[in-house]
Formats: structure tokens, C-alpha cells, sequence
């Protein structure tokens, strides 16, 4: 089991955006995110293996997590969410067994309890926290490209052109056994967390990101992420779900597992 500390029950309340587009080249949206405040789960899923696999593939993950119900621990959150990424990653395994090739699917997660939160991810999605006016990148991303800045073989600035630079090393569906990482911390009044499919990344500049996210609502922020993304070409799918600890703003505090949206932004 990854490993995180206890916690109180999940009684914080919080401050949620969230929203998805197909972009404006690709012709379905893979991208699918989930947002439980209620159990304290906040993820977003990209798909991957073509585009009918893609769809697939993350729906299939999101299924599976909205399942996950109500934990009585940080601890108990923690295996809950493991869980069901593994009967996940059995299902897409055996769909690309049944498809002839991988149906595959990055996940990054936030879960919160109380006052601890965890980043739970396996791919190139991407969670990040805004706090005192700062931006982190909690996640690190699975990339050969990452892989080779790391070893020094590439420069931040040679990695964002490298023609192999959206090849990832990890995914749900890629093994028999799901490759995931952790980080955990404490939770601070205040703390924006952003999680995002790389089609977000590769068009919008982490200080954007940060101006963006600490200037507006979770909501507000979402959108405008979003139609940043379309200005510059939006050449993959968008997804974005934004979670401030606060008060919960939303109509209503149920699970919400969305569909993707149609071109013009528009629910099917």
C-alpha cells in the first residue's frame, strides 16, 4: 500500500471547477474527470490507445472510481483509491488483449481527509498546488522526455520540442500491474489545486497557470484555462478540474461523473 498518515473524518468543505472540450483538431474527446467532494476525489483521466480505445479507456477509469465511496481514514481513502485502479487496469488490460493493442489511460488524483491530501498519478497528467502565491507541480510526469532531463541528456527547453515528447512511460493499462506515485501533505486553508490533461499543458505556461488560478474562482479559472487553450489551437483534448479548500459553491455536493462536451463546450 502507498503510504500516508491519518486523518479526521472528511468533513472540509471546499470550492470545485471543473470542465472538458474536444479541442480543435481532435475528433472525439478521450479525456474524462471525476469530482466526488463528498468522499474527498478529484481526478482526471486521459485515454489513449485511438480514439474509440481512448473514450473507452477513461471511462473506464472514472467508472471505477465512482465507486469508491466514503472512507473512514486517510488510510482507508488511500486503498479505496487503490483498489479500484486496479480493477481498472484489469479491464484495460483485457480490453487490449480482446482489441489486439493497449486501450491505456494516464489518472491523476487528488484525494483530501480532514487536513492531509495525497496526489496519486501514473502518466503525463498533471497536478499542481497554488499556495501563497506560488505554483508547485506535485506530480511528475511520466515522459521519456522527463526521463531524460532528469539524466541530463536533455534541457527543459530541447525536452519541449523533442519530436518523442508526448511518448509516455507509464499508464493504466499499459502492465499487468499499474505503476503509480505518490506525494502527500498537509492541507492548508486556502490551497488551490489544479488537475489537468496535458492537453492544457501544452499550450498554457505554468505562470499562467498561476495567475490564472489565483486571480479567479474555481470555476471562473477552469473557463478561462480552457478557452486559453482554444485561442492558441488546442491541438488535443482539455480537461481541467480545479479544487480550493473553502466552501463548497456548487449547487449540489453529489459525485459528478461527466461526460465529455461537445465542440462548442456544450454537455451532449
Amino acid at each position: 500500500m502507498l503510504p500516508i498518515d491519518a486523518g479526521k473524518r472528511n468533513t472540509a468543505k471546499v470550492e470545485i471547477g471543473f470542465g472538458t472540450h474536444m479541442g480543435s483538431v481532435r475528433r472525439e474527446n478521450e479525456d474524462r474527470y471525476f469530482v466526488a467532494p463528498e468522499f474527498g476525489v478529484f481526478a482526471v483521466a486521459d485515454g489513449m490507445g485511438g480514439h474509440e480505445e481512448g473514450a473507452l479507456a477513461s471511462a473506464i477509469v472514472v467508472e471505477a472510481l465512482g465507486s469508491i465511496g466514503a472512507a473512514v481514514s486517510a488510510p482507508d481513502l488511500l486503498a479505496r483509491l487503490e483498489d479500484r485502479v486496479l480493477r481498472a487496469n484489469a479491464k484495460l488490460c483485457a480490453a487490449g488483449r480482446t482489441r489486439g493493442g493497449v486501450v491505456g489511460s494516464t489518472l491523476a488524483v487528488l484525494l483530501t481527509f480532514d487536513d492531509r491530501f495525497a496526489c496519486v498519478w501514473s502518466g503525463d497528467s498533471r497536478i499542481y498546488l497554488l499556495r501563497d502565491g506560488g505554483l508547485t507541480q506535485l506530480s511528475r510526469d511520466h515522459t521519456e522526455a522527463r526521463d531524460l532531463v532528469e539524466k541530463g541528456i536533455l534541457t527543459v527547453e530541447e525536452a519541449r520540442v523533442w519530436p518523442r515528447r508526448n511518448v509516455i512511460t507509464r499508464a493504466l493499462g499499459a502492465r499487468p500491474e499499474p505503476e503509480l506515485e505518490l506525494e502527500h501533505g498537509l492541507l492548508v486553508s486556502g490551497d488551490t489545486f489544479v488537475i489537468c490533461t496535458d492537453g492544457l499543458t501544452a499550450h498554457v505556461e505554468d505562470a499562467e497557470i498561476r495567475s490564472i488560478g489565483e486571480r479567479l474562482a474555481p470555476q471562473g479559472a477552469c473557463d478561462a484555462l480552457i478557452a486559453l487553450t482554444l485561442e492558441r489551437g488546442a491541438s488535443d483534448n482539455v480537461t481541467v478540474v480545479i479544487m480550493r479548500s473553502g466552501t463548497i459553491t456548487t449547487t449540489s455536493d453529489q459525485t459528478v461523473v461527466l461526460p465529455a462536451m461537445l465542440p462548442d463546450g456544450g454537455e451532449p
